[in-house]
């Protein structure tokens, strides 16, 4: 498996879902919409729980605790990742799931929101353990899942060789090949080129735009980036080839500085042989938690949610918060940010290269048809910087942050789509 996107919560705030649904409470009171359809959007369309027995190479017999949860499809079938965490709950995977609607809508992305997770830590679990892990899960929620119900895709903690797993998985019981029922799978199953990296590159898109909208130049501009996964090291990778100096970076076992610049492919390959970031040559140890108040331009908090709250939001001192991760900020440090005009970019546009690229592979896939990486990374930026470019115009308009500006957006489409299906009896 790969690294995952972790990190030690520096500090116990609100839980995801309560800021999630803080998030739409603001949005519902913005639009004047009434308790009845606040409901609506508030509460999942379908929730499904499930026992997973799993018989460990040792013979020992455990079971794990799966959920899937469907938050909204009245725009399209149900898209959300799959997270593999020892933190899993329904709670949070209730979160994610809405976050994914709003994402999806904000980037008129014919999807509804989704999201799954088991409640388990894969490093301490062999290849064949979460390979029947996973085809279990798989075969427990198969009912609801389908190339137009609902679509997996990679997570924490869950990979390109996941998505292989729950492609024959489900294709086996069905009968057929289904490649279009996971994204996010390997090329040679029909997986689309640039899908592995395009959170990354979706969330430095818009970084340097955000750069620029403040008056700065790649080339004079400093970050910081919490998070060595899948996001965040893709994240360091592209920031750095575009000029920012990337000062530091942390993971879950700790954080690495350096003044001059950090070099992504000398922290790669000591990642790659040590298992984290810490003790990379040429690096100074950092607190995890000094990093989130780095005097930098630009923060990537592209680990986890939860940790920019009331309590560190005072001490950020970077001009700008691009969220690589889902939910990293709480309301009441959103509010405390603003206050500050720290700009800061929500995950729903920031982190929503994957789902862009997901749809690009989901449209491939059901056409049996497949584009060149060109043809993916241009669509790709053109996605982002075109929702980067309505969301500002849209927050100057209306006097919103980032934020309340997204959300809205987001909402309102989703209501639309809903009262103009209508409820059904």
């Amino acid at each position: 498996m790969t690294v995952t996107d972790t990190a030690p919560l520096i500090t116990v705030g609100p839980s995801a879902l309560e800021t999630a649904q803080a998030q739409l409470a603001t949005a519902i009171a913005t639009l004047g919409y009434d308790t009845g359809l606040h409901q609506l959007l508030a509460t999942a369309r379908r929730e499904l729980t499930v026992s997973i027995p799993l018989r460990r190479d040792t013979g020992q017999t455990e079971v794990l605790r799966g959920y899937r949860v469907q938050h909204n499809f009245s725009r399209g079938p149900a898209k959300g990742g799959l997270r593999y965490s020892p933190a899993v709950d329904l709670d949070e995977v209730r979160a994610l799931a809405m976050w994914m609607t709003w994402k999806c809508a904000l980037l008129d992305v014919p999807y509804g929101g989704a999201k799954g997770g088991i409640t388990i830590d894969p490093r301490h679990y062999s290849a064949g353990e979460l390979e029947r892990v996973t085809r279990r899960y798989t075969s427990e929620i198969l009912p609801i899942i389908g190339p137009e119900k609902d679509i997996p895709a990679p997570d924490i903690g869950t990979d390109e060789q996941t998505m292989a797993w729950i492609t024959d998985t489900y294709s086996v019981n069905v009968g057929y090949t289904a490649p279009a029922i996971v994204t996010g799978k390997p090329v040679s199953l029909g997986g689309s080129l640039g899908r592995s990296s395009a959170t990354s590159a979706g969330v430095v898109h818009i970084a340097l735009a955000a750069l620029e909208h403040r008056g700065l130049t790649p080339a004079r501009a400093t970050a910081a980036v919490q998070g060595f996964g899948k996001v965040g090291a893709g994240a360091v990778e592209f920031l750095a080839e575009a000029g920012v100096r990337v000062q530091a970076v942390s993971d879950q076992y700790g954080a690495v500085y350096r003044s001059s610049g950090l070099d992504h492919d000398v922290l790669a390959a000591h990642t790659r042989q040590t298992g984290s970031v810490v003790g990379c040559p040429g690096t100074d140890p950092l607190a995890p938690q000094d990093l989130l108040e780095l005097d930098v331009d630009l923060l990537v908090p592209a680990a986890v949610e939860g940790v920019l709250t009331a309590e560190n939001a005072p001490n950020v001192r970077a001009r700008i918060v691009v969220e690589g991760a889902n939910g990293p900020t709480t309301a009441e440090a959103d509010r405390i940010l603003a206050e500050a005009d720290v700009l800061v970019v929500p995950d729903i546009l920031a982190n929503a290269g994957g789902v862009i690229v997901s749809y690009f592979e989901w449209v491939q896939g059901n056409q049996a048809y497949w584009w060149s990486q060109q043809e993916v990374d241009d669509r790709l930026e053109t996605r982002m910087l075109t929702a980067w470019h309505g969301l500002l115009r849209s927050s100057q308009e209306h006097d919103l942050t980032l934020r309340e500006a997204a959300t809205v957006t987001a909402v309102q489409r989703v209501a639309d789509a809903h009262l103009t299906r209508g409820l059904y009896p």
